[in-house]
């Protein structure tokens, strides 16, 4: 489950991995982590297997929760993109479909520019595969009440004081 509203399947984990693989070549990073705004991991490209995904996930989403109580401070709604410059590394935090963050990990390979030119058609990607899957996961909500009220609309008074006499 992504987020209260959101189902996430197999399938789209899939799609969502493909998005990240694509930007994480395109944009020349190290990895690409898409997180949810609670900080779980919802997929990686890239060269993570040295990367604590966990306490990344986790971090990122604190680091996003912080800066939105800044802006709140200075009058803003939120600051939707942080940058991290370090002496090897760097990261690109940018929120995306107002539902997840997405960490973008480079180094000299690569540019600011490169990486932010790049991301703009990757959390377009994302952000038409969050709205799918939460139209899927309405309709699958509305089949899920109209089962049950047929369900429900069966049951007789007989039923129901069998329920009670137990």
């Amino acid at each position: 489950m992504l987020g209260a509203d959101l189902t996430l399947y197999e399938e789209d984990e899939r799609r969502l991995a493909a998005v990240l693989r694509r930007l994480c070549e395109d944009a020349k990073s190290r990895a690409v982590f898409l997180i949810d705004k609670s900080g779980q991991l919802i997929a990686a490209a890239g060269e993570t297997a040295n990367v604590d995904t966990t306490s990344l996930a986790s971090l990122t989403a604190g680091n996003i929760a912080a800066s939105g109580g800044l802006a709140q401070l200075l009058g803003e709604k939120e600051f939707s993109v942080l940058f991290h410059e370090g002496e090897k590394d760097n990261l690109h935090i940018s929120v995306v479909a107002q539902r997840a963050i997405l960490v973008v990990l480079f180094d000299h390979r690569s540019s600011l520019g490169l990486v932010r030119l790049r991301l703009k058609r990757a959390a377009e990607d994302i952000g038409q595969a969050f709205a799918e899957m939460a139209l899927r996961t309405q309709q699958e909500a509305g089949r899920g009440r109209a089962a049950f009220r047929a369900q429900f609309a069966q049951l007789t008074d007989e039923d129901i004081e069998n329920l009670f006499k137990g």
